[in-house]
C-alpha cells in the first residue's frame, strides 16, 4: 500500500504539471517537494494544497475528505413530491385570482 507521500508522487506525474511550477506555487524549494513525495506523514493541508494546484481530488484517496451527501434517495423523492404539492396549489391559486380579476371586470 502506498504512503501520502507516494500518493501525492503518484498523483503529481500523473497529472504532468512541472514540480519546479509546484514548489514555485507552494512557495517552496524543488527539494521539499521531493521530501513531500517521501514523507509518509504529509499533512492533509498540505494534500490538499497541491491538490487544489494541480486540480487533483485527493478525497478518492482519504475518505474522511469526502462531502457528505446533504439528502438522502428516499428523501429527494419527499422534496420533489413538496415541491410539486406546492407548485401545484400555486398554480391553482393564481387561476382563482384570474377568475376574480375577471369577474370583477379588471381584465
Amino acid at each position: 500500500m502506498q504512503h501520502r507521500g507516494e500518493m501525492v508522487e503518484k498523483a503529481v506525474r500523473e497529472s504532468g504539471f512541472p514540480i519546479s511550477e509546484l514548489a514555485r506555487r507552494l512557495h517552496k524549494s524543488r527539494r521539499h517537494v521531493y521530501n513531500i513525495f517521501e514523507n509518509p506523514h504529509v499533512s492533509i493541508d498540505e494534500i490538499l494544497q497541491i491538490g487544489k494546484i494541480i486540480h487533483y481530488d485527493f478525497s478518492e484517496h482519504f475518505t474522511h475528505l469526502r462531502k457528505p451527501e446533504t439528502t438522502l434517495p428516499e428523501e429527494q423523492a419527499d422534496v420533489a413530491q413538496s415541491v410539486n404539492y406546492w407548485k401545484d396549489k400555486y398554480i391553482a391559486l393564481l387561476e382563482k385570482y384570474n377568475q376574480l380579476l375577471e369577474q370583477s371586470g379588471k381584465i
